[in-house]
C-alpha cells in the first residue's frame, strides 16, 4: 500500500469547515492521505492520535484524513463531500485527538445527519 499527501482532499475540508462552522476543528492539524492499494473496503477513514501520543512525543492533537483511492477517486463531487463531512463528524468537539464514535449519544453519525449538513452547504 502506498500513501501520498493530498493537498486536494486538505483545500477541500478547509472549505467544508469554513461553510459548516466546525470553529472547533483546526484544519491546520488535519494531514490528509490518498492511499493506492488498500484491501480496505472504505471510501475514506480517520486516524486519532492519542493523548499518549501526543504526551510522549510532546505535540498537541492531530487528526489524519486518508481517502481510499479506488473507492474516493471515482465519486462525484458531491459525494466526495458527503464522504468528508463524514469523517469530520468523528472529530469531537475538545479536538482532543480522540475519535467520536457512530453512535454517540444520541448524535449518530449516519447519512441523515451528514445529507442534513451537506444541504446546509446551499447544496440543493
Amino acid at each position: 500500500m502506498e500513501w501520498h499527501n493530498a493537498d486536494d482532499i486538505k483545500k477541500e475540508l478547509k472549505r467544508i469547515i469554513n461553510e459548516l462552522s466546525l470553529d472547533h476543528i483546526d484544519y491546520r492539524r488535519i494531514i490528509c492521505f490518498r492511499s493506492v492499494g488498500s484491501s480496505s473496503r472504505a471510501r475514506a477513514r480517520i486516524w486519532s492520535f492519542p493523548r499518549i501520543w501526543q504526551q510522549a512525543l510532546n505535540l498537541p492533537s492531530y487528526y489524519i484524513i486518508e481517502v481510499l483511492s479506488q473507492y474516493f477517486d471515482h465519486l462525484s463531487p458531491d459525494d466526495k463531500t458527503r464522504v468528508l463531512i463524514h469523517e469530520l463528524l468523528h472529530i469531537p468537539k475538545s479536538f482532543s485527538g480522540s475519535l467520536v464514535p457512530h453512535k454517540n449519544r444520541g448524535k449518530r453519525i449516519d447519512s441523515r445527519r451528514v445529507e442534513t449538513l451537506f444541504r446546509e452547504m446551499n447544496h440543493d
